[in-house]
């Protein structure tokens, strides 16, 4: 076996235990309606690898993915009709935020962030999520006064 197949190997065992950690998390949404197939995880992945090309990431895990799944599978705007769609706009606006705020807000804060908004004033809207998200960033690099516990490392 040469080098080439053996990465190929390797990322195709990786892929698959990244769809299976996906579906497993079915087990705290189903009571919710959510469900994932393993084609709809393996949707979830191939547009996670396309967010991070697109905004030049490196991601070594699906920790981010998974998190937004349980952040966001107890919002009541959630609806398994656009889970996956939802789903995926909101990696998008997680990584054009990591981006934005160059990497200086945890990634549990900004998730949470993306859901105060979600779940709040845009009342489940992703367009309006994406306005605000990108209003915030924009106030970000203008160095507007945010939260001292926003940052990372502040506790």
């Amino acid at each position: 076996m040469n080098l080439s197949d053996m990465l190929n190997s390797i990322q195709q065992s990786h892929h698959s235990n990244t769809i299976m950690d996906l579906v497993s998390l079915n087990e705290k949404t189903k009571e919710r309606n959510l469900v994932l197939t393993p084609d709809d995880a393996k949707s979830l992945v191939v547009s996670r690898n396309k967010v991070l090309r697109d905004h030049a990431r490196i991601e070594l895990s699906n920790g981010v993915l998974k998190e937004l799944i349980e952040v966001f599978s107890v919002s009541p705007y959630m609806n398994q009709e656009y889970y996956v769609d939802t789903l995926n706009e909101l990696q998008e606006i997680f990584y054009y935020l990591k981006n934005e705020t160059e990497d200086k807000v945890e990634d549990a804060k900004l998730i949470q962030l993306m859901n105060d908004y979600y779940n709040g004033s845009c009342a489940g809207s992703i367009e309006l999520l994406r306005s605000k998200m990108e209003e915030f960033a924009e106030n970000f690099r203008r160095d507007i006064t945010l939260p001292d516990s926003i940052f990372k490392g502040d506790e």
